[in-house]
């Protein structure tokens, strides 16, 4: 039952005014003990000529009250209310018991595409911790769009174009062979790379171009080679997707525009857009206070600006969007400005769609994360890490649980996703493994275990008839706390959806888990008269649902023993 709705309806019918915008005006009241909403007079004061005070006497005498509102306050210029704790109860576990795990799901989306362009790993490199959030922010928003009714393409981006693939093949002609990369795989292709780079001298460098140039001209060993080395890296990085439980609907990267970008170019120089910079091609972009896109190296070659257009009209084309997320770190904030303005200016209304979701940077224990000073935490190797930690706490608090591993797999990926979407994406991470694996406090293992509890608790119950349920009884501050924030959760959905922001949803993990603990260790739930059982049985059930839909959402699992 949406209380918020029905009491705007009932102040519009009185005042006349439009519903929605009744709505928008209803306010939560700063303390409990002043109700549950309020509504502001001083925003009709002009409309009806009085003062707000007398505004709020009127609308307490005139407008036919909900039967949920079991008091209305006028205090100063606002008319609060007050719900029923029982039908409150009553109508939010009842949805809940009714939907189970969809309880918040929507068709809102029906009929509407989400490309999300996440994770995007580089051909040839393994992934660091600095890949774990593109990664787990773009599963987590997949995740919530699907759930409210959008069809999600997840598409990995591969970074699989560039003159660094000639010096690879360069690297593996003159000092490996199939044998050893074979045998090697993706930390033998790093290692040539390495020593290419090391080593290289002007002539190789030559050669590194030609190589290259064989690749852009399709000829077939180089190609051959190319992608293998690819199959290589795909084959490695799928642990790490495995582990988190990820996959994706295309790994169409920068290669595959190789022979796209060129319309894109012939369509900018048909509108006079292009101007000639220092022997390259750019769309001058000074009115919008930003630097010129390059769109055309002076030799004729593409730029990432380039690609990407061709693969945002590429998109458009094949999956007719109605928005196209570019999960990618803030330090892109002008690229993404520059191309999306440049598609605007062609005139394409759609460019608007094209949304760039920004995040952070992430660093371990306090340290930044850098290639060459050797501060590489690779991302693999994290989460196999937090996963034998897990199994180490495990054998220590409960060496008899069933499924051990794969409850460590749980919360150990479950404590890195959530120590990760925990904070506003926008917010620098830094990664610590005690603070991660802590079963106290804001963490996955904390609401992980919250969730084991509700399970406990429900199975320890011998005869569940939630029908017998006395709503009644849960009226207590405990119980109408998490009542309330389990009412909220739809709404929750919407907003992390809204902003693109799965970080709302995981910080209500953490304080649907806090208050259900409250509730636990306040009132007794077993051994109890049967209307009072049912109704504390239904409460636990649906915390259990909520909390398991909830981490479902930004990509946890939910053990039920821990």
């Amino acid at each position: 039952m949406d209380f918020k709705a029905i009491l705007a309806k009932a102040i519009a019918d009185y005042t006349k005014l439009d519903v929605l915008e009744c709505e928008g005006y209803i306010e939560t009241p700063p303390s409990k003990d002043m109700g549950d909403f309020s509504f502001p007079c001083f925003k009709l004061a002009k409309v009806l000529r009085k003062a707000p005070p007398a505004i709020a006497q009127e609308l307490a005498a005139g407008i036919a009250m909900p039967e949920f509102v079991s008091k209305c306050m006028c205090i100063g210029g606002y008319l609060n209310f007050s719900i029923n704790p029982a039908i409150r109860a009553k109508a939010v576990l009842d949805e809940i018991l009714q939907k189970g795990e969809r309880y918040g799901a929507s068709d809102e989306g029906k009929g509407k595409t989400i490309c999300i362009d996440y994770s995007s790993i580089n051909i040839a490199k393994r992934c660091h911790i600095g890949h774990l959030t593109t990664t787990v922010l773009g599963n987590a928003l997949n995740k919530i769009y699907t759930f409210l009714g959008y069809k999600c393409v997840g598409i990995n981006h591969l970074g699989d174009w560039g003159t660094q693939f000639g010096k690879l093949l360069c690297a593996y002609k003159h000092w490996s062979n199939d044998e050893e990369i074979a045998k090697g795989g993706l930390s033998a292709l790093v290692d040539i790379y390495v020593r290419f780079e090391r080593e290289a001298d002007e002539a190789m460098q030559d050669e590194a171009r030609a190589w290259f140039k064989k690749i852009e001209d399709d000829d077939a060993e180089a190609t051959k080679i190319f992608e293998w080395f690819k199959e290589i890296t795909l084959k490695d990085v799928a642990i790490i997707y495995e582990l988190l439980d990820i996959t994706f609907d295309s790994y169409d990267g920068e290669s595959f525009f190789k022979d796209k970008w060129q319309s894109v170019i012939e369509e900018l120089k048909q509108k006079n857009m292009l101007a000639l910079s220092e022997g390259a091609y750019v769309v001058k972009l000074d009115e919008y206070d930003m630097p010129p896109c390059l769109m055309l190296k002076a030799d004729g070659a593409s730029l990432y600006a380039t690609r990407d257009m061709a693969a945002a009209f590429y998109r458009k084309k094949t999956y007719d969007f109605y928005k196209c997320l570019y999960v990618v770190a803030y330090q892109q904030n002008l690229h993404f400005k520059q191309f999306i303005k440049v598609i605007d200016l062609m005139g394409y209304e759609w460019a608007k769609d094209l949304v760039h979701v920004p995040f952070g940077m992430v660093s371990f224990e306090g340290e930044t994360l850098s290639t060459r000073k050797g501060h590489v935490v690779y991302l693999e190797d994290l989460l196999v890490k937090s996963v034998e930690k897990a199994l180490e706490i495990i054998n220590e608090k409960n060496p008899t649980l069933a499924n051990k591993e794969l409850v460590a797999k749980q919360v150990g990926i479950g404590a890195v996703i959530f120590f990760d979407l925990y904070n506003n994406r926008i917010k620098d991470v830094d990664f610590w493994w005690e603070r991660a694996l802590n079963f106290d406090g804001e963490t996955a293992p904390y609401v992980q275990y919250t969730h084991a509890r509700c399970c406990s608790v429900l199975a320890k119950a011998e005869n569940i008839v939630f029908e017998k349920a006395d709503y009644s009884v849960l009226d207590d501050i405990e119980a109408q706390a998490l009542v309330v924030m389990l009412g909220d959760f739809p709404q929750i959905i919407k907003d992390a959806c809204e902003k693109n922001e799965p970080s709302i949803i995981t910080r209500f993990c953490a304080d649907i888990a806090q208050a259900y603990n409250r509730f636990y260790y306040e009132r007794r739930i077993l051994d109890q008269p049967e209307g009072i059982l049912q109704a504390r049985l239904a409460l636990t059930y649906a915390a259990k649902t909520v909390i398991k839909t909830a981490l479902g959402l930004i990509g946890i699992g939910a053990p039920e023993r821990m």
